[in-house]
């Protein structure tokens, strides 16, 4: 699998939601498990919207790529060779904690349980990235790939939250998509700027 698609896929929740640094201290939580919000999901918000998603596929999308994002983080974090490509994944890791706690908060204040569509293969997609990066020697060509699949990722995940946000029926959620979509734009930004110092 291409590290550019992969990436995207763990990327692409990256907007609203994802696996945690343990504070703002720095350490990093590699886990990547897709938490499960215990609540009613009304009838408003589960019903399909004019695209396929609703607000609950919506939820479940944003927090799987947060997660996977912030797994593919934390494991930069460890095993990049460049400081950049190293504090790049720890951006990842904080940065998507922050926005999937943002996205979890919501979602229970709204009752809304996530609920992947049907046709996603975001989980095993991130899982195949994980496998790739998991078994790229550390060294210059992890880190490429990481940064690589990182620009395109972001690139992918700016159309998703585009998609997401004109699908969204609850006010609520498009705000916190319209709120989370500069930290992604900052990604790309920065993953561009680590890409081009790289070569």
């Amino acid at each position: 699998m291409k590290s550019g698609s992969g990436i995207a896929t763990l990327v692409i929740a990256a907007l609203a939601m994802t696996a945690c640094a343990k504070k703002d201290n720095g350490a990093v939580d590699t886990t990547a498990a897709s938490s499960t919000i215990s609540a009613d999901t009304s009838a408003s918000t589960s019903s399909t919207t004019s695209g396929g998603w609703t607000d609950a596929n919506i939820f479940a999308l944003l927090d799987e790529a947060n997660a996977a994002d912030s797994a593919a983080g934390a494991l930069a974090a460890t095993k990049g060779t460049a400081s950049a490509v190293r504090d790049y994944g720890k951006r990842m890791v904080r940065d998507h904690h922050t926005l999937r706690g943002q996205g979890e908060a919501l979602a229970k204040k709204l009752k809304i349980t996530p609920t992947p569509p049907g046709d996603d293969t975001q989980v095993a997609d991130a899982q195949k990235e994980m496998d790739t990066l998991n078994s790229t020697a550390k060294g210059k060509d992890f880190d490429k790939a990481y940064i690589d699949g990182e620009v395109e990722g972001h690139k992918k995940v700016l159309e998703v939250a585009t998609k997401a946000f004109a699908q969204a029926q609850n006010t609520e959620l498009k705000n916190l998509i319209q709120k989370a979509t500069p930290t992604i734009k900052g990604h790309l930004d920065l993953a561009e700027s680590v890409q081009k110092n790289l070569k």
